[in-house]
């Protein structure tokens, strides 16, 4: 029998996430990584990596990227890439079978939101997920955009040596419709789940501002469940962030000065956001 310790509604809510898709291209000179994909190719990259932590086995490839807006209705850059020299599935499948590079592209702060929960006490079993991806209309114009965007900056002239033809979605796939097709098929998780155990003090929080669970002694989360919004990029550096801060807490220590470095808020957006945090 299963006995309520904290009724906290909001455990397993606010699930959040980065959605993506790839633009793949073909590659007209032959500088891509193609050829580390050939298993011939393979044994001296890693003796090269293990023996010496040099080569191309000493890094994930992700070694470009960057941040845009893909309309003036945002105030920071709503849209993330990264830029990978071959083409070639997120999980390392389904490689094209010649010279290409391809551009992640993906919203970062969807307004989708989804659930996880718990269907057994036996922890072995598989949780229900539900992540609720482009449940918004502002997810599929993100998209729409998105890829349009990145289809301008690849027809830039300093890539004509190398920018062959449109591997994926296909210089073919133009019209709305044709892109929400593409992406209902393509997209994919950039694997940042958080948010399903928010920081706060709402009805829907479940820990504090030192990851205490509100209602129970003696425990915390600390880990990217408690964004309350998923970061704008990607997870790693920010949780890391939050769990020396909650550490420094735990163990009575001063916090390090709060930052006042500056950041982008865009000009025509800018009386917006202030309207928008007056009220």
């Amino acid at each position: 029998m299963t006995t309520t310790v904290h009724d906290l509604p909001g455990v397993g809510e606010n699930l959040q996430d980065h959605l993506e898709v790839y633009l793949q291209y073909a590659c007209k000179q032959p500088v891509s990584l193609y050829p580390a994909l050939q298993w011939w190719n393979q044994p001296m990259i890693g003796a090269n990596w293990l023996f010496l932590g040099k080569g191309i086995g000493a890094s994930n490839q992700f070694e470009a990227g960057g941040f845009i807006r893909s309309s003036a209705d945002f105030e920071w850059p709503n849209i993330q890439y990264h830029f990978l020299p071959v083409a070639i599935n997120y999980n390392g499948s389904n490689a094209v079978k010649e010279h290409g590079f391809q551009a992640h592209m993906g919203s970062m702060r969807s307004p989708s939101r989804g659930r996880i929960q718990v269907k057994s006490k036996d922890p072995r079993q598989h949780p229900s997920i539900l992540f609720n991806y482009m449940a918004s209309e502002q997810d599929w114009r993100e998209f729409r955009d998105g890829i349009r965007i990145t289809r301008e900056i690849m027809a830039q002239a300093a890539l004509d040596p190398y920018r062959g033809r449109e591997i994926s979605p296909g210089k073919d796939v133009q019209s709305d419709a044709e892109l929400d097709a593409f992406i209902r098929e393509h997209a994919e998780t950039a694997y940042h789940p958080s948010c399903s155990c928010k920081m706060g003090e709402d009805d829907m929080a479940v820990v504090d501002g030192q990851g205490r669970v509100h209602g129970v002694e003696g425990l915390r989360v600390v880990d990217a469940s408690i964004m309350p919004l998923i970061v704008t990029g990607n997870l790693n550096a920010p949780t890391i962030m939050m769990a020396e801060k909650i550490a420094d807490k735990i163990r009575g220590r001063a916090p390090l000065p709060r930052s006042t470095a500056p950041y982008f808020v865009a000009g025509n957006a800018a009386a917006r956001g202030t309207a928008q945090r007056s009220a």
